[in-house]
This record gives structure tokens, sequence and C-alpha cells, in this order.
């Protein structure tokens, strides 16, 4: 088996954020989970949207605004699971 890319570790470090809290995590705790200093975890991050994954930041700033199938902003799309309504759909 290969190890994980850092692009990949990044991948599954917003993603299970997003499953667990449906909240993206801002750069800084991505570089914490990530072992990186903050702005090595800043330039992963953009590394990774820049990949042509289906998701994309605000424009002209570091925010997540949607990882797909998730949305970080209020959709009209609500996702609820055992009662809970903690996510919005792209």
């Amino acid at each position: 088996m290969s190890t994980p890319t850092m692009l990949e570790k990044a991948f599954h470090v917003i993603m299970k954020r997003m499953v667990e809290t449906g909240q993206a995590p801002f750069y800084t705790e991505l570089a914490t989970e990530l072992g990186l200093p903050v702005e090595e975890g800043r330039k992963v991050m953009h590394d990774l949207f820049s990949s042509g994954i289906p998701a994309w930041l605000y424009p002209r700033t570091d925010h997540i605004v949607s990882f797909a199938p998730f949305n970080n902003l209020p959709t009209q799309y609500r996702i609820t699971i055992d009662g809970q309504q903690k996510w919005f759909g792209q």
C-alpha cells in the first residue's frame, strides 16, 4: 500500500471535519492536523483546491465555501441525519 500524499491527507482532514461538525476547518486548523507550519497548511489547502476537486474557496479569501457534497454556507439543500440538521448540500 502506498503512503498517502499531503493533498490526500488534507482532503481527508477537511472531509472528516465536515462530516463530524458540519463546518469546514480554517487553514490554521488544517495545518495543525497535518503537523505543518500555518503558512504551509494554507499552501496545501490552496494546492488541493487548485487540483480540480469539486470544491471552492470564497473569492479572494482562504475560507472554504464548498467541499462536495457539502456546503459550508447555508443553502436551500439541508441534510438531516438521525434527526440532526447540521449540514448543507451543494
